[in-house]
């Protein structure tokens, strides 16, 4: 089967779920675009999960490419209880009693299971239910129960979610459930956790230290105090996703797009890989085209250099999976062609800095570009070398060669990177070899074309770049 190269830079996630979990889909969606695929554990058993990743990984040796694995972990749910009759209405400036009291609530109060918000809200905290829909604030406190007036009412259902915007909860954003879900999985060779519930660089520690570089971490931005600690957890985390949905609730629906844009200078400065996400083609659950303004969503989004774009229930129990791929991968398709997209990405260009690797990197692309190169071939040992080049947004395709299949499937959600599994070189003359080789094999570049080669000396040591040679094939 063609290795299928893709002609975008920007990558695309896709959720698997009931709609797309066969063989034949995983498949097809991979053809479609799909360059990694998510595992949310929020749903679906571990017997599910496992015959999923044999799926993909079954998908991976059919159409010869590595595919990441983005195992999602749920993260502490915050909730209110149950109520006597199912669910009540609140009316605004009524008094709302929540307490710890797991008797069924009535339209007076209801069973608030988390001491961690009553210890940790004040006079005037604000509580968000059901996603945001209806909001309290909180007039007395006491050690056992928070005596709220209602600012928005509405109708309110049992076990309906709770969220704190406007303080850091001392919550561990594993639950044991998370624990569980990790131990299971971890062994599968998954490419990386997606942590929730992140509210400062602290909370990172506890994944990274289980996972013990099994896999990397991206960090799930969704809490305001996160966007407080950015460029802490920033530091600490491996990735990022822009998870709108939650950031939607906590934050005001105005500082979403803010926040977005912040977070994608944040990862790029520091060259980490950066996912939006959350209802980027939402109608496309059940139509078969999008909204012409989630169109512009996912533009946008390539428009300010995102690595990647996610789909979530879009293509794990929408009724079009393949369409929302499809689709996505021709809006980035077309901003790409666009003039516009290439002066941008030019303007927001970081400085390298002030290392070899760094230096390395930015020369490749200047050099790439001054000779209209067909590529840049990056041998990388722990994915770092590919991941400094595509920092610099060359205007030409970056081939990651590895021998490491997981480098390969890390680098699969990585801006503009082709990652190829291959053979070691053992000097910089075997290497230019192996380039012009892969280079010609993956349809990148043709004979008489050239190409920039950047490695480390001596080979095999991670974290090297010290080296750049031009190729003509």
């Amino acid at each position: 089967m063609d290795r299928l190269p893709r002609h975008r830079r920007t990558k695309i996630i896709a959720t698997l779920g009931p709609a797309s979990s066969t063989p034949e889909m995983i498949i097809k969606l991979f053809e479609a675009g799909t360059d990694m695929f998510r595992l949310n554990f929020s749903h679906g058993s571990h017997e599910d999960h496992a015959a999923r990743i044999e799926m993909i990984r079954a998908a991976e040796k059919h159409v010869g490419r590595p595919i990441g694995i983005l195992a999602d972990v749920q993260g502490p749910k915050l909730r209110v209880g149950t109520f006597q009759a199912g669910r009540v209405t609140l009316q605004p400036g009524q008094q709302f009693r929540m307490d710890m009291d797991p008797t069924p609530g009535d339209a007076n109060r209801v069973c608030l299971p988390h001491p961690e918000i009553i210890s940790a809200a004040t006079i005037g905290s604000t509580l968000l239910l059901d996603d945001g829909k209806l909001r309290l604030r909180v007039l007395r406190k006491h050690s056992d129960h928070l005596m709220t007036e209602v600012v928005t009412g509405g109708v309110l259902s049992e076990r309906k979610g709770v969220n704190v915007p406007d303080v850091i909860l001392p919550i561990p954003v594993l639950t044991k459930k998370d624990r569980a879900d990790l131990d299971f999985v971890l062994p599968f060779g998954i490419d990386y956790i997606g942590l929730s519930f992140v509210q400062q660089a602290e909370d990172i520690a506890e994944t990274k230290a289980i996972a013990a570089g099994r896999a990397l971490v991206m960090v799930k931005l969704e809490k305001p105090q996160a966007m407080d600690n950015l460029e802490a957890i920033m530091d600490a985390t491996d990735s990022v996703m822009v998870a709108r949905g939650d950031l939607g609730v906590e934050l005001p629906p105005e500082e979403v797009p803010v926040a977005q844009k912040r977070i994608i200078r944040a990862a790029q400065l520091r060259g980490k890989p950066v996912v939006v996400a959350t209802q980027m083609l939402e109608s496309m659950i059940s139509a078969p085209t999008p909204t012409r303004a989630e169109a512009s969503d996912v533009a946008t989004a390539v428009f300010d250099s995102a690595d990647v774009v996610m789909l979530s229930a879009e293509s794990a129990a929408g009724q079009y999976p393949c369409e929302a791929v499809n689709m996505m991968d021709r809006i980035i398709t077309r901003v790409e062609r666009d003039f516009d997209w290439r002066l941008g990405l030019d303007a927001k260009r970081q400085l390298p800095e002030k290392t070899s690797p760094d230096a390395i990197a930015a020369a490749a692309v200047q050099v790439a570009h001054t000779i209209n190169a067909k590529a840049i071939v990056a041998f990388t040992e722990s994915g770092a070398t590919a991941l400094r080049v595509a920092r610099e947004r060359p205007d030409c395709p970056v081939i990651g060669l590895t021998m490491n299949q997981s480098v390969a499937r890390r680098l699969s959600i990585v801006w503009g990177v082709h990652a190829v599994v291959a053979e070691a070189a053992h000097s910089m003359s075997q290497a230019v070899e192996h380039a012009e080789k892969i280079a010609l094999q993956e349809g990148l570049a043709q004979k008489g074309e050239e190409i920039v080669v950047v490695a480390g000396v001596p080979f095999g040591q991670a974290g090297t770049t010290n080296a750049l040679r031009v190729a003509r094939l």
